[in-house]
């Protein structure tokens, strides 16, 4: 899965929208559902009650909590069909941050081609279960799918909250790199998603690569060296770790 984590707008949430949104998904505090439905709470209550609302905002945007509500249930879920009880899952998830458009890019077209890769699929809009059918099922309709980050074409400025790619140019671009999956044909790039590699520096061999490979070649954050410098000096790293893999993302 590709997540962006809006932190923006969970510190934009009332104290009530920040419980309504965690009692969508866990019952919470016997204080918490009081102040939701506008009931009085007591003046030695509201400390704790202002506690809640902290943690609550700050899970709502972490990826670990996210996790936990995808996993728990589905784990819970298949052991009741399986009859049996103990762990689902064979580890811990790993997460990886993606630093800039290209490590985006890459990484959207690994998820959305998981089928094509696995030959489950012939075409990305026959791969179901995957955002890159939602998408084209809504282009086709002159749209974009609301549960998903839309595309918003080049940077701008007051650019609305998107991918900056032309949501044509993405399905083009992850068209050609499945026909090649599928059908092994080095080199059938179309012109147009060759200009799209070539604004994000991406030689067309190392983006085959990329979008079959990005697990195996990725074990940590994923950019430019640039970003990934910026990223080690935010985090107060002395070493930047796997400035080999980032390599991959770059021409020459």
């Amino acid at each position: 899965m590709v997540l962006r984590i809006d932190i923006e707008t969970a510190n934009c949430w009332t104290d009530r929208e920040v419980l309504e949104q965690w009692h969508k998904l866990f019952n919470g505090d016997e204080i918490t559902q009081k102040f939701v439905k506008g009931d009085v709470v007591e003046a030695h209550e509201v400390l704790r009650l202002k506690h809640f609302i902290a943690t609550y905002r700050s899970r709502l945007c972490d990826i670990s909590w996210f996790m936990r509500c995808l996993n728990e249930p589905i784990a819970r879920q298949a052991n009741q069909e399986d009859n049996c009880t103990g762990r689902f899952w064979e580890g811990r998830f790993k997460s990886q941050a993606l630093l800039d458009e290209a490590a985006v890019l890459a990484c959207m077209a690994y998820v959305d081609l998981n089928p094509i890769r696995a030959k489950m699929a012939d075409t990305p809009e026959l791969s179901d279960h995957t955002s890159i059918q939602l998408r084209i099922r809504a282009a086709l309709k002159g749209e974009q799918p609301n549960n998903l980050l839309p595309f918003i074409g080049n940077e701008r400025k007051h650019q609305p909250k998107g991918i900056a790619f032309s949501l044509q140019d993405y399905l083009e671009l992850v068209d050609d790199t499945g026909r090649i999956i599928r059908n092994d044909k080095r080199g059938a790039i179309s012109s147009n998603s060759a200009k799209l590699l070539s604004r994000l520096n991406i030689p067309q061999e190392n983006w085959l690569k990329l979008t079959t490979e990005f697990g195996k070649l990725f074990h940590g954050p994923v950019g430019t060296l640039q970003e990934l410098t910026r990223y080690c000096e935010h985090l107060e790293k002395r070493r930047r770790h796997f400035a080999s893999c980032c390599q991959h993302l770059k021409a020459g």
